[in-house]
């Protein structure tokens, strides 16, 4: 390995002709512990990357206007037609299939804090069910563990953090002895980092020590799964497909049979579920054909007549809502990474406390720094036959994204307890309501009593009669 005195070398090669060195202006006063940590920021940075983006997303707004055709996206439909009885019954037969030969793994992208939440921790560590209280990562070991006795094979879960929560990630998962999953079945990796500018386009230091750093956005899930050695576990494994959650979504089903055999079937690289959009102007994502393409447009860049166009039925014409749920292949991800590949970036204007040339710490009030991140979804144009299924987001979509109101651990807990009543009644089970028709009872189902409501049918001998205002725990 280099000495301290090389790397600095090498890093300064790096830096001066890019108007970067004031990064090490505070060098000569550095602990040699100090100086070990700056050089390893330095030396994670991607510059074959940034000095493209740097004069289009740091010193100027990258051009996001749509230009091309644009039409709504085909969408395989959650109620089948007549004519498509068959194949989602076949698809449905294909589906079990892969799970149970072991071709289908879990993924969940958890990098983020529970900050928004009120909670000091990983966001996958914060409890959301109704009852029993469980976290948002017992409820995802449980359905891996669930999923694996229902189809007699070991399932692994693959979890991507960030260096903010990694290691408290761990711990959490350690100290739960991984809730009843196998310790080798159970992979953390971390995400990529990169570097925060200000708007001249200089590097920020968020000490004197170390570089501001942000998580490279959970489109970086594809390098980092290969950079981790989590793509070759997975190979080595025979897993062919990869099921991708995010962490924030308690009502996600990841392992559903029509979904990853409709995949298989129609030899799709990369699938992707979606829900009718709440509102015109919901904050999700927009899945378009754009120039033929299968793509998703983000809110933010979908322009609001887009969004509020009808069709001659009064219904949206752009109305397929991204849900952040994807089969993604192991060849595919292999493909990509294997060679040049890149995801567009994103720009971001956020507020990031830092070094001045002073030496002091700032605190700004307003934001003063760029982000670049990527997004997973922007794969699905270089996917051979993707393909979007519609599901019935009261059954499989409810982000945990605030404290109270819209997508929030408020309505996540009142839409599980819907969605289980709802399973109930399915069930033959009479479920006592309100005058408005909202339950009135509290009612958890563990995923290792249930999977589905299918499963629940099989075991209403084992449900208790329910009456108005009790709590119910079927675990």
């Amino acid at each position: 390995m280099p000495g301290t005195d090389e790397r600095y070398r090498n890093c300064l090669v790096n830096l001066r002709p890019r108007g970067q060195d004031h990064v090490l202006r505070w060098w000569d006063g550095l602990a040699s512990g100090e100086r070990e940590r700056l050089l390893d920021d330095l030396e994670s940075i991607p510059w074959d990357v940034l000095d493209k983006l740097i004069p289009t997303h740091v010193l100027s707004q990258p051009n996001t206007a749509l230009v091309g055709e644009l039409l709504p996206a085909p969408i395989y439909p959650r109620i089948p037609g007549p004519d498509q009885q068959t194949l989602y019954e076949e698809a449905v037969r294909v589906g079990r299939e892969r799970i149970a030969g072991g071709k289908v793994a879990a993924l969940t992208v958890a990098g983020g804090q529970g900050t928004r939440l009120g909670f000091a921790g990983p966001k996958g560590a914060v409890p959301v069910t109704p009852v029993g209280g469980k976290t948002l990562f017992q409820l995802f070991a449980e359905t891996v563990l669930a999923a694996g006795r229902r189809y007699g094979v070991s399932i692994p879960w693959y979890v991507m953090t960030s260096p903010a929560n990694h290691y408290e990630t761990v711990d959490f998962l350690v100290r739960h002895h991984f809730f009843g999953l196998p310790r080798r079945d159970v992979i953390v990796f971390q995400q990529g980092m990169l570097p925060a500018f200000d708007f001249a386009g200089r590097l920020l230091l968020e000490d004197k020590h170390r570089l501001a750093l942000a998580p490279d956005g959970h489109g970086g899930v594809l390098k980092a799964l290969l950079r981790s050695g989590a793509l070759a576990d997975m190979q080595a494994r025979g897993v062919e497909v990869i099921s991708y959650f995010q962490v924030d979504n308690p009502l996600v089903k990841p392992f559903d049979p029509l979904f990853i055999g409709l995949h298989a079937l129609t030899q799709s690289e990369m699938s992707t579920k979606v829900a009718r959009k709440a509102d015109d102007l919901e904050r999700v994502g927009n899945l378009c054909l754009r120039d033929g393409r299968l793509t998703v447009i983000e809110y933010s860049e979908f322009p609001e007549i887009h969004a509020r166009v009808q069709n001659a039925d009064g219904r949206r014409r752009f109305d397929a809502g991204n849900l952040a749920m994807h089969l993604l292949d192991v060849g595919f991800v292999q493909r990509i990474t294997s060679r040049s590949f890149e995801l567009p970036c994103r720009r971001a204007e956020k507020v990031v406390p830092f070094i001045n040339d002073d030496g002091s710490l700032v605190s700004p009030s307003t934001p003063n720094a760029i982000k670049l991140e990527t997004f997973i979804f922007d794969a699905l144009p270089s996917a051979t036959n993707p393909l979007a299924l519609e599901v019935d987001r009261t059954e499989e979509f409810s982000p945990v994204k605030n404290l109270t109101g819209v997508d929030s651990l408020e309505s996540a807990k009142h839409d599980q307890i819907r969605r289980a009543c709802r399973w109930l009644e399915a069930a033959g089970v009479k479920v006592p309501r309100d005058p408005n028709g909202e339950p009135d009872v509290t009612v958890e189902i563990s995923p290792l009593f249930a999977l589905d409501a299918e499963e629940l049918a099989t075991k209403k001998d084992q449900i208790p009669a329910l009456k108005s205002a009790a709590t119910v725990y079927l675990q």
